[in-house]
């Protein structure tokens, strides 16, 4: 359904007014400075394309500790195509990247723990609820600790591959 192209200059404006809008702003805060390629040089970002337009974006980043070894993904779609199976379509193809191309066995991602929508949509995606982890994240609205859920995916290796 979608396809995940990496993210380029090109891709800056529709990415910076998807962005910009009240509904993904509100749990991304404003758009920062140097959006979508110089900004967060710990992320690997993909432009997310639906039917050839850019739909949104979801990018990841590494723990390279090996005895803590994982990945984290985000990620956000156009307000307009919410509720259409989008995000987790992503989610999954992101996922199965992780884990054959790059060897991650747990990926992690961290929603709002009020952001309902975002939580079906990465339960949909094979994420499962860890917990709660208090204060977590400060809200850009209200400046205020809010709690995020810690939600995983973990695919374990097979028993001939221990520990990749």
């Amino acid at each position: 359904m979608v396809e995940l192209r990496r993210t380029s200059t090109a891709d800056g404006d529709a990415l910076r007014a998807l962005l910009g809008t009240p509904e993904v702003g509100a749990w991304w805060g404003p758009v920062p400075d140097g959006f979508p390629m110089q900004d967060d040089p710990d992320a690997t970002r993909w432009s997310i394309l639906l039917d050839g337009r850019i739909a949104g974006m979801i990018q990841f980043g590494e723990e390279p500790e090996p005895d803590y070894r994982h990945a984290w993904i985000d990620i956000f779609v156009a307000p307009s195509l919410h509720s259409r199976g989008i995000g987790s379509d992503a989610l999954r193809t992101l996922s199965r990247h992780l884990v054959a191309a790059l060897g991650h066995h747990r990926i992690t991602i961290d929603p709002a723990a009020d952001n309902a929508a975002a939580i079906r949509c990465y339960e949909k995606a094979g994420f499962g609820r860890v917990g709660v982890m208090r204060a977590a994240w400060r809200d850009p609205a209200s400046l205020r600790w809010r709690d995020v859920l810690l939600m995983e995916l973990v695919v374990l290796p097979s028993e001939d591959e221990p520990g990749r």
